[in-house]
């Protein structure tokens, strides 16, 4: 039911495993240092695509470049065949990427639903002499719109807490309105920047589960950089694993647990050894 009230108002996906986002051998350097060394992945309709590794791997610069907050010095992005490098941010939002951040980027004197609705600003359809009057266009436009943030409202089971002020809700909720606000640009790609991250057990199962019904019953593809282990192998279908900047695995969650590049990337050479279960002694 929910789900039935958003679709009236996201624009349909595309043919499930189509190619939504080509990444291609972009490089990313900031003053000779490598941020980035050769990335290279692709993203499917309704896929789940996980990026890991550890702090300072470059996982959060591959959503800067994607978004247009960096441009790479190498190698292109494309999304539904249109190259983004050289697109200023808004441009790339409006054709269908929406991101939330590490730190909550709300508005926190504002009520909820206020939130929501800032994330609708680019399907508003009048002038500023309409929206001054308030009547005629302006109505049917602002009442359409509030209607589809309803829809994020229950979706999101956000009932009790729609005319609170965001900044009196604990840390959770906050969460989960950034990533509503993300949803009111009605994306069909939606890059999801650590949504866990300082959460409690209880918020992030919760999280989890609201990841899993945007990518199955809205059918948005997603893009996630999470350093929460047990959500990344229990949701993605594929994973990409960084180390400074250079790929160093991509698979299923089975098959980058068992990598042994990533092991020793994430628990040093000594401890990855010893998780594969080699002594490094000759039998």
């Amino acid at each position: 039911m929910r789900a039935r009230r958003l679709n009236e108002f996201l624009p349909p996906g595309g043919e499930p495993g189509q190619v939504i986002l080509e990444v291609d051998n972009i490089h990313l350097a900031f003053a000779g240092l490598k941020a980035l060394d050769g990335v290279s992945f692709q993203v499917h309709t309704n896929e789940l695509f996980a990026i890991i590794g550890p702090n300072g791997a470059g996982k959060t610069c591959i959503l800067n470049c994607i978004s247009g907050v960096y441009h790479p010095q190498q190698g292109t992005v494309r999304f539904e065949g249109r190259t983004l490098p050289g697109m200023r941010p808004d441009r790339i939002a409006n054709l269908g990427i929406a991101r939330t951040f590490q730190n909550i980027e709300l508005f926190p004197q504002m009520t909820v639903l206020d939130n929501l609705m800032l994330g609708r600003h680019n399907h508003l359809n009048y002038g500023t002499l309409a929206s001054l009057v308030r009547v005629g266009k302006a109505s049917r436009e602002e009442a359409r719109n509030r209607e589809v943030v309803e829809g994020l409202v229950e979706f999101l089971q956000l009932q009790a807490v729609r005319k609170s002020y965001v900044m009196m809700l604990p840390y959770g909720l906050q969460k989960r309105v950034e990533l509503g606000r993300a949803l009111a640009m009605a994306p069909r790609l939606l890059l999801l920047d650590e949504p866990v991250a300082g959460m409690n057990l209880e918020e992030t199962e919760d999280m989890a589960r609201f990841i899993n019904d945007i990518r199955w019953e809205l059918g948005i593809g997603i893009i996630l950089v999470e350093h929460e282990m047990r959500m990344v192998m229990d949701l993605a279908d594929t994973v990409l694993a960084l180390d400074f900047g250079h790929p160093i695995a991509q698979g299923t969650p089975v098959e980058i647990q068992n990598n042994p590049d990533v092991i020793r990337a994430y628990l040093g050479e000594e401890h990855g050894t010893a998780e594969t279960g080699e002594t490094g002694e000759e039998p």
